[in-house]
């Protein structure tokens, strides 16, 4: 690792991209990931970065695509709003299996909202976004630590899968200062096969395509996406167990509101409650292999989240028993205390 520094979310993460070799980066302004692309702009002449204020987020998505088709490393960074406005490219960016990466720093909506921490693009980003039959990895830091350490994972991920990687920050990881060590810098890996950087000796090749011959060709090309789909949830799923193994309840949560659930635990063992945490790291693919061994325990699930109620779907889709599940979630930007949850549990498992 390299130098240690006290630092705020987002720029952490500019610097961790920018010493992970990400030179390009293309955005727009909107509350709270503005920090990374001021970051990049401020850093651009001494580093040799290229950096491009678009006129809309739909701009910059696409700008993003039009380097990763290249063989480059590029970036965007947005909240929800911006994030809708970049769907469309989302979607053709996971069929032409182009490697990027986009952080959304999330915040309350529906629409414009409110600009503090939320929960609420779960689904969104999860689920796709765009139209078709695509996923896109999807990763959830708790700390600034954390959120550095995504930005070079997020490329070497996007690059082995040709895929587009999603970093899901929020309000509260994005403007939190703490100390982090950050990444050494690395080159990145040289010129790809695929990429669309000039024949230059090659034969021709057409394996980037967002359009379809027919029905039979399109979906043996949609077959295709499926089978890499398939590889990642088999080999990318990422969570983080505590105390999970004499307990009677297990509180899910992720992102900022798992370091809440940290000290509600420790308050709930205080009292006699054997609560434990499972917080899912990749939130698509999600940790399903984390609750496997529960499934024949007599184990309740509470599911937190700064949402109405979002992954708690995804939960109860694994255990396959609503009636081990229960939900709390608060809503335009109130981030719930840690004796409040432990004053919800105490309610609910009465």
């Amino acid at each position: 690792m390299g130098d240690k520094v006290f630092m705020q979310g987002n720029e952490a993460f500019a610097e961790a991209a920018i010493r992970s070799g990400c030179k390009f980066f293309f955005g727009y302004p909107i509350t709270p990931s503005s920090e990374i692309p001021e970051y990049y702009s401020k850093k651009a002449p001494s580093e040799g970065l290229t950096f491009i204020q678009a006129e809309t987020e739909v701009s910059a998505f696409n700008m993003v695509a039009g380097v990763a088709a290249t063989g480059k490393r590029g970036m965007t960074a947005t909240s929800g709003p911006g994030f809708s406005l970049g769907c469309e490219a989302m979607s053709y960016m996971s069929a032409a299996s182009l490697p990027s990466v986009v952080v959304d720093c999330m915040r309350p909506g529906p629409a414009d909202g409110e600009i503090l921490g939320s929960q609420g693009d779960y689904n969104q980003l999860t689920k796709g976004g765009g139209h078709g039959d695509y996923n896109t990895i999807v990763l959830a830091p708790y700390s600034v630590q954390e959120y550095a350490d995504f930005a070079p994972l997020a490329f070497e991920l996007a690059e082995k899968y040709r895929n587009p990687v999603v970093v899901a920050s929020d309000g509260t990881i994005a403007k939190m200062m703490e100390n982090v060590e950050l990444p050494e810098r690395i080159t990145p890996p040289g010129r790809s096969d695929w990429a669309c950087d000039g024949i230059n000796g090659r034969g021709h090749h057409n394996d980037i395509t967002t359009c379809g011959d027919g029905p039979e060709q399109w979906e043996q090309f949609n077959l295709d996406l499926q089978a890499k789909f398939a590889k990642i949830r088999e080999n990318e799923q990422r969570w983080e167990e505590i105390d999970t193994d004499d307990a009677d309840i297990i509180m899910v949560a992720f992102g900022s509101l798992a370091r809440v659930c940290l000290t509600a635990k420790a308050i709930a063992r205080e009292n006699g409650m054997k609560v434990g945490i499972i917080r899912p790291i990749s939130l698509w693919p999600f940790p399903v292999k984390a609750f496997e061994k529960f499934a024949d325990k007599n184990v309740k699930f509470f599911v937190t989240e700064l949402n109405a109620g979002q992954m708690v779907n995804d939960v109860k889709l694994t255990i396959n028993d609503n009636k081990k599940v229960e939900f709390y979630g608060r809503l335009g930007g109130i981030t719930p205390t840690p004796v409040e949850l432990y004053k919800k549990m105490c309610e609910l498992y009465k």
